[in-house]
């Protein structure tokens, strides 16, 4: 019986590895022979999880003829992965992807490391900061205080439980835009909200319209639900959207949803302005695609001279084309999983009848919690907690990276949680492989594209500052090391580490 689960074709794994490759080498980078380049490229797939484990490999021939190499190396590539545990075979069965006794499975999204991995390990994979105390601790004890009702109730609210609707409809009615609590869903963060609103709209097939670059667990996310994803290339530096771009798309391809994040966006840290997000919605009601706003980092502004624009559902009057998703996990805490739903009383109805055979509703404790610092004032003060935090540390690991890796290219986002590196020419996917051996953890480039797009560059998330950011640049320098001498430099077990 055939030990694979899933498949990989020929020129799908050749586009993967030919965007390993493609990458111009960093001066003093070691070219290795061609079928050790393509152990090591097939090998980094699965370590990041783009390639499944249990994956079928083409054939060795019909490789050869996608990659444009010879039969002889796909053979010698596949025997070293054999060797080193990656990939096992059985005559009639063919290959299949693998990982070696007593390694972990790789993740395909952004976990954030267990926290026993921390004092060894800098973790600059997950974009997210601890809590800001006191106003975790107050708002959970305020949610304790009126939880008494709610017990004696089944504690199932489908649609989230009305007094945080209706808070939630208040706060976009003061921000310029009336809503009704009958428009707002709220949701198990905005990972929960996202995944509700493909599988209404998007459907097994269905097209996709994303930013490319984009979130990485939200590429995931839909690729799993079966989504086909079209990238639509984002504007050069932090200015947005390109729009011709968006309207070729859109006329073309006729996605039935797009993604987008049009503040602080996931990775690049751009901010659409007012024109884009009117064009945008514009192009999109001509189209009849539904475009999804990601607002989870619309709070996250750092510097004072930021104006912020009006939301995009402010653009859709009628209500008909745009939904809005945000959530408490950016700017408040991750481990607060409370999003919402902002859309036309139809499509909310929709999503709640559906939503009995997913979760059937969002714990009713954090509910309460969110509820108490949205009515008392606590989220303000705690959200301008969070930003000073993430601009202590955005300056830090700025500083940080100018001084190890001076010829890392970045523009510096005026908000947000992230900085979207150009990796001075090496690959983002070894730089993470060589991050793990010396003590930092970061995700490369293409988890974060469509097909291995963005090779050449890594995410470093605001999370650590200090010397916590100092240390990380000088591993990050060390993995650049081992990079362009061809993962020979020798390198020390990471020391402990604490703030």
């Amino acid at each position: 019986m055939a030990q694979w689960t899933s498949a990989v074709g020929a020129a799908q794994l050749a586009r993967l590895l030919k965007s390993q490759q493609d990458r111009p080498a960093g001066p003093g980078t070691r070219r290795p022979p061609a079928y050790r380049a393509l152990a090591d490229g097939i090998r980094l797939l699965v370590l990041e999880g783009r390639v499944p484990v249990a994956a079928r490999l083409p054939a060795e021939r019909e490789l050869a003829l996608s990659f444009a190499v010879s039969r002889t190396t796909v053979a010698a590539a596949y025997e070293a992965l054999r060797a080193e545990g990656f990939l096992e075979s059985r005559r009639g069965a063919g290959s299949w992807t693998a990982v070696p006794a007593g390694n972990p499975l790789p993740a395909r999204g952004l976990e954030p490391l267990p926290p026993e991995a921390l004092g060894s390990m800098i973790d600059l994979g997950c974009a997210a900061l601890p809590a800001p105390e006191p106003w975790l601790t107050r708002a959970v004890q305020g949610a304790l205080e009126e939880l008494p009702p709610y017990a004696h109730t089944h504690g199932d609210y489908p649609a989230g439980l009305p007094v945080l609707r209706a808070m939630i409809a208040d706060r976009y009615t003061a921000r310029g835009i009336p809503t009704m609590p009958e428009q707002i869903m709220v949701t198990t963060g905005a990972m929960g909200a996202i995944d509700a609103i493909c599988h209404l709209f998007g459907g097994h097939g269905e097209r996709i319209a994303v930013e490319s670059p984009s979130y990485a667990n939200i590429l995931q996310l839909m690729r799993e639900a079966g989504a086909r994803l079209v990238p639509v290339a984002m504007a050069e530096g932090l200015t947005g959207w390109d729009l011709d771009r968006w309207r070729q798309v859109l006329r073309e391809a006729a996605p039935r949803i797009a993604y987008v994040v049009a503040d602080f966006h996931n990775p690049t840290g751009a901010l659409a302005d007012e024109d884009q997000r009117r064009r945008l919605v514009e192009a999109a009601r001509s189209a009849g695609t539904v475009l999804v706003a990601d607002e989870t980092m619309t709070e996250l502004w750092l510097d004072d001279d930021v104006e912020m624009p009006r939301p995009v559902c402010g653009f859709d009057p009628a209500g008909s084309t745009v939904i809005t998703v945000g959530s408490a996990s950016k700017a408040f805490w991750a481990g607060m999983r409370i999003g919402w739903v902002r859309a036309a009383p139809d499509v909310i109805r929709s999503l709640v009848a559906a939503r009995a055979y997913a979760d059937l509703g969002t714990p009713v404790l954090e509910q309460l919690a969110v509820n108490w610092l949205f009515s008392t004032g606590g989220w303000e003060q705690a959200v301008d907690l969070r930003r000073a935090q993430a601009r202590e540390n955005r300056e830090a690991l700025v500083g940080a990276l100018r001084r190890e890796l001076p010829d890392w290219e970045f523009a510096v986002p005026k908000g947000g949680l992230t900085l979207w590196v150009r990796a001075g020419g090496l690959s983002g996917s070894r730089i993470a492989e060589a991050g793990e051996r010396v003590g930092v953890r970061v995700p490369s480039g293409p988890r974060f594209g469509v097909d291995g797009a963005f090779e050449g560059f890594v995410r470093l998330p605001f999370t650590v500052g200090g010397a916590v950011a100092d240390e990380a640049a000088t591993r990050l320098a060390a993995a650049a090391k081992i990079v362009r001498s061809g993962g020979t430099a020798g390198t020390e077990p990471p020391r402990t580490f604490v703030a």
